[in-house]
């Protein structure tokens, strides 16, 4: 069998575009991957054309083979642009196996350790900005069946932050709490903006509040950073949606720096690397809780692997384009918190390429820090 095409589609999703891809066989065989990325667009269908030589003809039932011509090829090894094109491929070559073999698939990473994978939604508090308002969206998301909230409540805060952003951020975790409970896991995304003096004052301030964990608490480009916060911080440590691969991992994790590591399936290079990166923590006891706001494709390729890792912990899930049912068949069944494993052969979700269609990529802002303080 041999890969004799691929086609790519961009997919308006409200502030990004979902990418996806359909690879096709000799035989008749196709499987779909994703490679969304926020922001990145055009330079991630780029990257997709760039590794074409490496892919036609190749057999995607060699997948860790893929993985390593691809990668050993593209010279730059820590463009997340270029990961998340061969996490796109390799996610779809899994596909195609899985249907050869007629198995799920988390049969091909080891099988199952778990039958559901624990989630926590992200994407609830879009339109909030008050703590009132906060508390209302909380309240909603739990009664619509959520166990686990993560959002950002820092507004545009950068470095530092004021007396007054300092006072409404305490005021939004305390008012989520009150709305939720004590036993809705509530997770803080400071998305890697602060330096470790304010990132640890603020997890003083927030910790009466018992988070689950601060999520990119300090700049993201220097690991020591996350580091030094880890040592000291009252509150538990989450970080690594920006490294990129296993080899950007390995100081976090020997230098244990954090308390749950983030790989994003995409950005890392895929379902193998997501595997090779939960064993590196896990032999440090380390727990690992994937960042995920991406599309169905990349969603049902990350619940494959997580069920297959002793130490998971959940995993994120966003929906924030109406379309995605319309663009997908993905049918997850979400109880109590978990989702189930699928048991159907490969990724076991498809992709309508004329629904697609309907819905171009657009030039989307970025909006990562805003909101009215």
């Amino acid at each position: 069998m041999k890969i004799v095409d691929y086609k790519t589609y961009a997919v308006n999703a409200s502030y990004r575009n979902l990418i996806f891809v359909k690879v096709f066989t000799d035989e008749g065989v196709y499987g779909v991957g994703e490679a969304t990325i926020e922001w990145k667009t055009n330079a991630t269908l780029g990257a997709l054309e760039d590794i074409r030589p490496y892919v036609i003809g190749a057999d995607p039932t060699r997948i860790e083979q893929m993985f390593f011509e691809c990668f050993r090829q593209t010279y730059w090894h820590t463009d997340p642009c270029t990961l998340s094109a061969i996490a796109a491929i390799e996610m779809a070559c899994v596909d195609i196996t899985g249907k050869i073999y007629n198995v799920p698939a988390y049969q091909l990473f080891g099988g199952k350790v778990f039958d559901r994978v624990k989630i926590y939604v992200n994407g609830w508090s879009a339109r909030a900005r008050t703590p009132d308002e906060f508390a209302v969206a909380a309240a909603d998301a739990v009664q619509k069946g959520a166990k686990a909230l993560k959002w950002d409540f820092f507004g545009k805060s950068w470095i530092t932050i004021t007396h007054e952003a300092m006072d409404r951020a305490v005021n939004s975790l305390a008012a989520v709490r009150e709305a939720v409970g004590p036993n809705i896991d509530l997770l803080i995304e400071a998305h890697g903006r602060f330096n470790v003096h304010t990132a640890l004052k603020i997890a003083d301030e927030l910790a009466p509040y018992k988070p689950m964990f601060m999520e990119e608490p300090v700049f993201t480009d220097v690991v020591q950073d996350t580091i030094e916060f880890h040592k000291c911080s009252p509150v538990p440590t989450a970080a690594g949606e920006r490294l990129f691969g296993k080899t950007m991992f390995r100081e976090l994790i020997d230098r244990n720096g954090a308390d749950y590591v983030q790989p994003d399936l995409l950005h890392c290079g895929g379902m193998s690397e997501l595997k090779k990166i939960g064993i590196m923590a896990e032999v440090h006891g380390i727990q690992i809780a994937p960042h995920n706001p991406n599309g169905p494709v990349a969603t049902a390729a990350a619940m494959h692997v997580c069920a297959t890792l002793p130490n998971f912990e959940f995993l994120e899930m966003m929906n924030d384009a109406p379309h995605r049912g319309e663009v997908s068949n993905e049918r997850l069944t979400i109880e109590d918190g978990y989702l189930t494993a699928p048991e159907t052969p490969g990724l076991g979700v498809d992709i309508d390429e004329e629904a697609c269609k309907k819905y171009p990529a657009e030039v989307t802002p970025q909006i990562l820090f805003s909101g009215a303080f």
